[in-house]
């Protein structure tokens, strides 16, 4: 059985795996992006927990970490849509299922990447806070 963190993150993966795209975890970056966008999960840092003692209970803000890139003609508008449509999956379920309090996505910080001979790569990490409990920090 997975810990709650790993739980927490297969959902997110699978929530952004339905999106247009194509959706990876911890992969690095390809050498060829798909002309409808890739979207990269990284895990990200738990930090440091908050903890209550009674009963005994470690509360993460856990900070996951989106990359997205768009690569295109139109990739400023392809981009745009790419993020908001990250926005609104996270927004329909803010509790991936009841596996977490409640998850909030960043706003990006877009940047044009030059690749030589190719159009350039338009991308951006965006964080994404994921708030859960466990009763064991390992677990």
């Amino acid at each position: 059985m997975p810990t709650p963190r790993e739980a927490i993150l297969t959902a997110l993966h699978a929530r952004l795996s339905t999106l247009p795209g194509t959706v990876l975890r911890g992969e690095v970056l390809p050498e060829r992006v798909p002309a409808d966008g890739l979207l990269i999960l990284r895990d990200g840092e738990p930090g440091d927990p908050e903890v209550t003692l009674s009963p005994l209970r470690y509360h993460y803000q856990h900070r996951a970490e989106i990359e997205a890139v768009m690569q295109g003609t139109d990739r400023d508008a392809a981009f745009d849509t790419l993020t908001a449509s990250i926005g609104s999956k996270l927004a329909a379920d803010r509790t991936l299922g009841g596996l977490c309090d409640w998850v909030e996505a960043e706003a990006p910080r877009p940047v044009d990447m030059p690749v030589e001979g190719a159009v350039s790569l338009k991308a951006a990490v965006i964080p994404v806070v994921l708030h859960y409990s466990t009763a064991d920090p390992l677990g």
